[in-house]
C-alpha cells in the first residue's frame, strides 16, 4: 500500500445502465467508504462547501468519527458539490490508480442518479437543465425576458424567488433575440490568404446553448479570429451538451444529448473539420464525460478526439503554423480566472497562454473557484455560499488591479463581478468576458 499517488488520474466508465448502479444501501455503504477517508485526510477543505459541511458533521457528532453521523445527513454534503472536478484533478491523492479508487465527484453523481430516478429532483432544477427551449422561448421575447429577470427588479424577482427559489440577488444570464447560428449565417468573413494556417485547417464552431442564445458575440469574435488567421469555420448547434442534466444526475438525459450532438456533427469530422467548443463545461462534457458515459459509442469516442477548446485551438495554430500578424498591445494589464472546467481538461492555462501571444500583454492567472457552479449558485439555499466560496477568487483578482477581467466561464465571470461588488474599495469591472474577445480585439475587431 502507498500513502497517496504520483500516477495520472484515470476514471472509470460510469455504470449507469447497470442496475447495481442505483442500489441505496450500496450507495450509502460507498459513501462511508469514501467519506471516512476524506475525514482522514482533509485535504480538500478550502475547495467547495462539501468538504467543511462533511468535517463538520464528523467534528460534532458524539465520536468525533463517522460512525456516528447520521446518513440521512450525507445529503448536504451531495448537495453542495458542483461537479467542478477539482477534488479529483488538483488535490486527491486517492484517485485512481490508487488502491482506494476515489472518484468523490462522480460518488456525487450517482447520488443525485438516484435521487432523479426516484423523482426527488427539484423542479426548479429540472426546467432550468432545459436550456433549449428556455433559450429559444426566451429569445423571442428577449426584451420583456431579460426586464423580468434583472436584478433589482421589485416586480418580478421577488416572485421568482418564492416560485423557483432563484436568490433575487443572482445575477441571471441576459438572452439575445438573434442566436450566434443567425448571426453567423448572415455574416460572410473573409478569409485572410497571408496568414500561415491559410488553407491548412477548417473548423465547425460547436456554438454550445449559451455562447448561442446568450452570448452571441464571443462566437462571432471567434470566427473574426479564425478567418483572419486564414480559417475558414462554420457554426453548428444541434443541442445542448447536457451538464445542467449532469448537474441533477440525469444520466439519461445526457446520453441523449450525446447521441444527438456526435451524430450531427460526426459529417463535420469526416469532411476534415476540427470541432471547436465555445465553453470549458462543453469541452469538458465532449472530451471526457460523454465517453465515460457512453463508452462504446463510436461517434462518441471520434467527436471527443476531434473536440478542442478554442483557446487550446489558438495555441496550437501558434504553434504549428503561426499566427497571422496585426496583434497590437491591450491597454492595462488582464487578470483571467482560469475556470475549473478548464482545469479539469488537464491541458493547462490555454487561454493565459494565447494571451500572452498579445505583444507586451501582462496576464495574472487567478486559480481559484468562482463559487457559482453552474445553476447551482442561482438557488437561494446556495447564494450567500456561493460569494463565500468565490470571495479569494475575487480578492486575487482586485489585487492584480486589471484594466480587463476575463474568464471561460461565462457564468462564472458573471458571479465573479458580484462577488468583486461585495468587496470593499475593488474596482468592479463593467463586464468579465470570454478571453477570445480580448485576442479578437487585439487584432483590431
Amino acid at each position: 500500500m502507498r500513502e497517496g499517488s504520483l500516477d495520472a488520474p484515470t476514471r472509470h466508465v460510469i455504470a449507469w445502465q447497470d442496475e447495481g448502479y442505483y442500489d441505496e444501501a450500496a450507495l450509502e455503504a460507498e459513501l462511508h467508504r469514501v467519506f471516512d477517508i476524506c475525514h482522514g485526510c482533509r485535504r480538500c477543505f478550502n475547495l467547495c462547501d462539501s468538504f467543511p459541511r462533511l468535517f463538520d458533521l464528523i467534528d460534532e457528532s458524539p465520536t468525533g468519527e463517522l460512525d456516528s453521523v447520521d446518513p440521512k445527513d450525507f445529503k448536504q454534503v451531495v448537495d453542495a458539490c458542483t461537479l467542478c472536478d477539482m477534488c479529483f484533478m488538483t488535490k486527491c491523492p486517492y484517485v485512481p490508480p490508487h488502491e482506494f479508487d476515489l472518484d468523490f465527484p462522480h460518488l456525487m453523481l450517482r447520488a443525485r442518479a438516484i435521487e432523479f430516478r426516484k423523482g426527488e429532483t427539484s423542479l426548479p432544477d429540472k426546467e432550468l437543465a432545459k436550456t433549449d427551449r428556455n433559450g429559444k422561448l426566451a429569445g423571442l421575447v428577449s426584451g420583456p425576458a431579460n426586464w423580468a429577470t434583472k436584478r433589482g427588479n421589485v416586480l418580478t424577482r421577488p416572485i421568482m424567488e418564492a416560485v423557483a427559489d432563484i436568490d433575487r440577488r443572482a445575477d441571471l444570464p441576459e438572452f439575445q433575440a438573434s442566436t450566434l447560428e443567425e448571426h453567423a449565417a448572415g455574416t460572410a468573413m473573409a478569409l485572410n490568404p497571408d496568414a500561415p494556417a491559410f488553407g491548412r485547417r477548417r473548423a465547425t464552431l460547436y456554438a454550445t446553448c449559451y455562447v448561442n442564445f446568450n452570448t452571441p458575440g464571443v462566437g462571432l469574435s471567434t470566427l473574426r479570429v479564425l478567418a483572419h488567421n486564414g480559417i475558414e469555420a462554420d457554426v453548428q448547434y444541434p443541442g445542448c451538451c447536457g451538464m445542467p442534466r449532469l448537474e441533477n444526475g440525469d444520466l439519461e438525459g445526457v446520453a441523449e444529448q450525446a447521441r444527438l450532438v456526435s451524430a450531427a456533427l460526426e459529417p463535420a469530422i469526416d469532411a476534415g473539420r476540427d470541432i471547436i467548443a465555445l465553453t470549458p463545461s462543453c469541452a469538458l462534457m465532449m472530451k471526457f464525460e460523454w465517453p465515460l458515459i457512453l463508452p462504446d459509442d463510436p461517434k462518441v469516442r471520434k467527436l471527443a478526439d476531434a473536440t478542442y477548446d478554442i483557446a487550446e485551438y489558438v495555441v496550437e495554430i501558434a504553434k504549428d503554423e503561426g499566427l497571422a500578424s496585426g496583434l497590437r498591445p491591450l491597454e492595462g494589464p488582464v487578470a483571467m480566472h482560469f475556470a475549473c472546467h478548464s482545469r479539469a481538461q488537464n491541458q493547462g492555462p490555454k487561454a493565459a497562454e494565447m494571451l500572452r501571444l498579445i505583444p507586451e500583454a501582462k496576464v495574472s492567472v487567478v486559480e481559484r473557484c468562482s463559487g457559482h457552479g453552474g445553476k447551482w449558485g442561482m438557488f437561494t439555499k446556495n447564494f450567500d455560499v456561493g460569494i463565500k466560496v468565490g470571495t479569494p477568487a475575487g480578492r486575487a483578482i482586485a489585487k492584480a488591479e486589471p484594466a480587463h477581467v476575463v474568464s471561460e466561464c461565462p457564468l462564472a465571470g458573471l458571479h465573479l463581478r458580484q462577488v468583486m461588488e461585495s468587496l470593499p474599495a475593488a474596482r468592479v469591472p463593467e463586464r468579465v468576458g470570454h478571453p477570445i474577445e480580448l485576442f479578437a480585439a487585439a487584432y483590431g475587431f
